[in-house]
């Protein structure tokens, strides 16, 4: 191993964990091999020696599935291409179930898993405890089993990934503590160390417990907080073998796995302990946190009456480690918003191992390509907002996730501490109208209203939920009347210069080249002409644009807009969200309302769709732009924000008469799933194309311009080998939510991207893409019989690919 620090290198890589570890690795199987890992004291001596080593692989997200997924092909055959014993076993993992509503989560994760085309068997409480022996099963309903789950020795894999690095010619340096990153014009260009200097044209922080330190000193934002994490190993158990399943309980809030005839116990507590709050003390090397035994007893408890034999084990050890948790609950990859060439493989909750082959090799891609090879938002640093710098916020978020790390993932379900930071200025006035609220980027936003004598308050399950009735109300309303939104939360930016358009022009894939006025709908789109971005131009004059996108993207749009600029442009983007609140006006009685409290001429040929207009209520001046997700006739109205108070209360006061009722953002869903308007993140993203999602009237391909992407489209275009498509079920007490499957004449052809129910059409909506490795056209779509997999359930469905509410835009027209 080489200690002497190179004076230069194409990549460093800050940490040599687990994570490091896998970059080093990967990025050489990519052909890098100028590749130097800074360790500050010796491989694995943060959190990764101390790591329990279970690796499943099921999550909420396909990419991020698959991300683990590879992880296991990778432990599979890592061992015998460096020679490092590793531990890994394939050995499967078991998860209980102990209550009605638990079991249904766990069988709508097996519906998620078959998706994701993971093998997941539904068990009883006996086939469980054929495969768990020593398991007590009084309180069992269920469990399922995943058979290519396992368990690695965490230090031995990642000093094989290490070992891999450095066959191929990367080099680590331990004893090495970073002190400095230089960074010059917003882009990176060294590392100063305790070893002295090192050039490099890449940084990779992957410093664990220390990337929220090492991003501080080149000005970027890593939210990661350490937690102090327990697990205790026991002496051998009779009746415990190496074949042993990984067990995991959430319902007790624990997991087992087997541990040289023994076994390892630990979980997750409702109550953690943050670790370090005045900074990780000097010259933690290889060390752990006292044992806390009080803190530790309820777990010891629970673990004790799932596993009686525990009672007569001896304890060999209680390893208290700390571990980087994040607000969200998962981990933190990409490019850093704030510096060019900075990337973070950060903040991995405790599964840093499960994920450590998929992430490394997706952040290597990610260096060696430019861009994402596949589709990482949920993982994404730029889903990070601005409150994500404040320390107590980042702490009480954290330990807020880290606290529902094994309870109920519910539908719907928010946070709650840190709230609120960021409120619209109709905040106050909604509120007592009955808003509950829950929280996107910091944003306090109307979710539904309560009426009279209803609390303002969710109810969780997996059922339809408290909310139901009321969002069938606001929905009814904006159908046939007219519903009021407060859509501040909304992205907002400013493109100006004499390059605006040249620049726009190549960044969108719609054409932005229009006269002012006019209003663009337009994807961005990546080279391999997956959707970056889905948002709306306005053309303000000839060197001014105006965008605005979903309140969820601020910091990803902004960056990839940005980065999209050539060099020597003359062209700026300035964030104005906070500049201007938003109220969407919508229904078949918007243009009533609106010219109720306007004198402007509101009249279809006076203001077309997809055009804006300044417009005069109270004296105010607002930008209106006639536009909807909704489905309806409406206008969202872009208002000064010290302005917002007057102009609501005049709409309101005006709205009156023709039934005016407010409405939130669970009833925006209801309404663009029967409309067919699609979400990124959800509907469309980085894996698909907008020919693909039916976005392809949103391009400019009829044309000769150049736009980044073009080329990709292109060469698909008529070629799809995957079709977004609604479907809908009959029966209206079913209850989608996305991940559902899909099948098509009993094959299993995708998953819905995302459900609700269409209080219009009466039914439950989903949308998917339908995929085959052949041509998927229309002929293929619509021959087929199609049923979709609920919570283990086989359930027949309808195919539509046209809008299931007004197809042919007359209402929004109107």
């Amino acid at each position: 191993m080489t200690q002497d620090l190179p004076t230069s290198a194409q990549v460093v890589i800050i940490g040599g964990g687990i994570i490091g570890c896998s970059v080093a690795y990967h990025l050489a199987k990519l052909g890098t091999r100028d590749i130097v890992i800074l360790e500050r004291g010796q491989l694995t001596c943060g959190s990764t020696f101390h790591a329990a080593g279970l690796v499943g692989q099921l999550r909420s997200s396909a990419s991020i599935t698959q991300l683990l997924k590879y992880s296991v092909e990778l432990y599979d055959q890592i061992e015998a291409e460096t020679g490092q014993a590793t531990g890994w076993r394939r050995n499967g993992g078991l998860r209980l179930a102990c209550n009605e509503e638990r079991w249904t989560e766990v069988r709508r994760q097996a519906t998620t898993a078959h998706s994701f085309g993971l093998e997941m068997h539904l068990l009883s409480p006996k086939e469980a405890q054929e495969l768990w022996p020593l398991m007590d099963i009084d309180d069992l309903v269920g469990a399922a089993f995943l058979p290519t789950d396992g368990q690695v020795s965490p230090g031995d894999l990642a000093r094989s990934l290490s070992k891999g690095a450095q066959m191929a010619g990367a080099t680590c340096v331990e004893d090495c503590t970073v002190t400095a990153i230089d960074v010059k014009d917003g882009v990176v260009g060294g590392v100063q160390t305790s070893k002295g200097s090192i050039q490099c044209e890449v940084i990779v922080n992957c410093a664990g417990l220390w990337a929220r330190e090492i991003g501080r000193m080149a000005g970027v934002n890593v939210p990661v907080q350490a937690v102090q994490h327990q697990f205790m190993v026991t002496e051998p158990i009779e009746g415990i073998t190496p074949d042993l399943p990984t067990l995991r309980d959430p319902d007790r809030l624990i997991y087992f796995k087997e541990e040289v005839g023994g076994v390892t116990m630990g979980g997750y507590e409702l109550d953690p302990i943050p670790w370090a709050l005045g900074g990780i003390p000097d010259g933690w090397i290889f060390k752990l946190i006292d044992s806390n035994w009080d803190h530790f007893e309820n777990l010891a408890e629970q673990a004790f009456e799932r596993m009686p034999a525990l009672g007569d084990a001896g304890v060999r050890q209680l390893i208290n480690g700390p571990e980087a948790f994040t607000p969200d609950g998962t981990f933190i990859l990409g490019e850093a918003p704030e510096v060019r060439n900075y990337f973070v493989g950060a903040g991995f909750n405790a599964f840093g191992i499960a994920a450590a082959g998929g992430a490394g090799k997706a952040l290597a891609e990610w260096i060696v390509g430019g861009e994402p090879s596949m589709d990482l938002w949920p993982v994404d640093i730029r889903r990070f907002g601005h409150h994500h710098r404040e320390d107590a916020f980042v702490l009480d978020r954290t330990l807020e996730a880290y606290s529902h790390h094994y309870t109920m993932s519910w539908p719907h379900e928010e946070f709650h501490c840190g709230r609120p930071i960021r409120k619209s200025p109709l905040f106050d006035r909604l509120q007592s109208v009955g808003a509950s609220f829950g929280e996107k980027m910091g944003w306090e936003r109307p979710n539904w209203f309560a009426p009279a004598g209803v609390e303002a308050k969710d109810v969780y399950t997996y059922g339809y939920q408290n909310w139901f009735p009321q969002v069938g109300e606001e929905h009814t309303a904006t159908r046939e009347a007219v519903a009021l939104f407060d859509s501040t939360s909304f992205a907002k930016y400013l493109v100006q210069g004499r390059d605006a358009e040249a620049a726009l022009s190549w960044i969108c894939a719609n054409d932005v080249r229009k006269p002012p006025g006019r209003i663009v709908y337009t994807q961005m789109l990546n080279q391999r002409g997956g959707i970056e971005c889905d948002l709306t131009v306005a053309r303000l004059d000839n060197q001014s644009f105006y965008i605005v996108t979903g309140t969820g993207y601020a910091t990803h749009d902004a960056h990839w807009i940005r980065g999209g600029f050539q060099t020597g442009q003359d062209v700026q983007l300035h964030d104005i969200t906070d500049e201007r609140a938003v109220i969407g006006l919508m229904g078949p009685h918007s243009r009533d309302v609106l010219s109720a409290v306007t004198t402007a001429n509101l009249s279809n040929d006076a203001f077309p769709y997809m055009t804006w207009q300044d417009i005069e209520i109270e004296g105010c001046v607002v930008r209106a732009m006639r536009l909807t997700f909704v489905g309806e006739l409406g206008w969202e109205l872009h208002i000064p924000a010290g302005d917002a108070g007057r102009v609501y209360d005049a709409i309101h006061t005006a709205g009156q008469a023709y039934g005016l009722q407010h409405a939130g953002y669970r009833a925006i869903e209801s309404l663009r799933l029967e409309k067919g308007y699609r979400i990124w993140g959800k509907d469309i993203g980085p894996d698909y194309t907008p020919l693909e999602a039916g976005l392809g009237f949103a391009t400019k391909l009829k044309t000769d311009i150049d736009f980044r992407g073009r080329q990709a489209l292109e060469a698909q275009a008529g070629a799809l080998h995957q079709r977004l498509a609604c479907f809908t079920v009959e029966d209206p007490s079913i209850v989608l939510l996305g991940r559902e499957t899909i099948y098509r004449n009993g094959d299993r052809v995708g998953w819905l991207t995302s459900g609700g129910f269409g209080y219009t059409v009466g039914k439950p909506i989903g949308y998917g893409y339908v995929r085959n490795e052949a041509i998927v056209d229309d002929d293929f779509l619509h021959t087929g019989i199609y049923e979709l997999e609920i919570a283990g359930e086989m359930i027949e469905c309808e195919l539509h690919l046209k809008s299931l509410y007004d197809p042919t835009m007359g209402r929004v027209r109107m």
